[in-house]
């Protein structure tokens, strides 16, 4: 299984769906991670909203990058300048 890290600042939108629906849709080939260089502490509830209404149920948490420092990853994808 390939290991996915999305990246940016806050880690409460974008990366949170991106990793929501890497690992609805791809999950049996891809493993998806999201975390931020500055984290908010919580999951945007719009993010979750809309991850909803294409039926994806996702029970994330606003993750430090350094929580990930010795993980492998095959692609890392920054959602962020």
């Amino acid at each position: 299984m390939k290991k996915v890290l999305f990246l940016c600042t806050g880690n409460s939108c974008r990366p949170q769906m991106a990793e929501a629906i890497v690992n609805a849709r791809l999950g049996d080939t891809w493993s998806a991670l999201s975390a931020g260089t500055k984290p908010v502490g919580c999951v945007h509830p719009k993010a979750l909203a809309i991850l909803s209404e294409i039926g994806i149920h996702h029970e994330g948490r606003s993750k430090l990058a350094d929580e990930f420092r010795n993980t492998d990853f095959d692609l890392v994808v920054t959602v962020c300048e």
